[in-house]
């Protein structure tokens, strides 16, 4: 008669390896569960990225002599701006340099401040710059300004650092970039701007 075979004993599920399956779950299920709250939080509180806007510039004085030094008055307002329904945001390290024709003017700074929730701030600037010595080339476009077009070209270039709390999302923070082209009327007349930061 054939013998029967016989059954060895079943091999068992090495316990470290129930124990890292268990790790496993989990971790996957917290991850799955904090990304829920992440995106329900976001579709409640639609967060919006604060933004730096230069709203109005104004020329209130320049001297030109025929040396070739200018030196300009200007009144800037820049506008700082909070969307966010339910988030105070704060900006800090603010720095913007204002040049003309690639000659650096001045350069304007604010302490940190903050930005209530769904309001804005005005930074007024008064620059009153020293007499600089204009290049050859720029001294001509700048009489080219005075005489003709009427107006000057600045260039409005800085960043500005923005953080704020989001709910669940926790804190936010953000390098603002701002470059705009200012043609200011030379007669004094005020120049309304809508140039805004951009984010990185």
């Amino acid at each position: 008669m054939p013998k029967q075979p016989t059954l060895g004993r079943q091999r068992r599920t090495n316990p470290v390896v129930w124990c890292f399956a268990i790790v496993c779950s989990l971790i996957a299920t917290t991850v799955i569960i904090a990304g829920i709250v992440i995106f329900s939080g976001y579709l409640a509180l639609r967060p919006k990225m604060p933004v730096l806007t230069v709203r109005a510039s104004r020329l209130d004085r320049i001297d030109y002599d025929q040396s070739g030094l200018l030196a300009v008055k200007l009144t800037i307002v820049i506008r700082a701006e909070n969307h966010n329904q339910r988030a105070h945001a704060s900006f800090y390290d603010t720095s913007l340099v204002l040049r003309y024709n690639g000659v650096k003017i001045a350069r304007l700074v604010a302490n940190p401040f903050d930005v209530p929730k769904n309001e804005s701030v005005d930074l007024n600037y008064v620059v009153e710059s020293s007499p600089v010595p204009l290049p050859p080339e720029e001294r001509y476009l700048t009489e080219q300004s005075l005489k003709r077009s009427k107006v000057m070209l600045f260039v409005f270039k800085g960043s500005s650092r923005t953080t704020w709390k989001v709910g669940p999302l926790g804190s936010v923070k953000f390098t603002l970039h701002m470059y705009c082209d200012l043609v200011v009327p030379v007669n004094g007349s005020v120049l309304h701007s809508h140039c805004s930061t951009k984010s990185h």
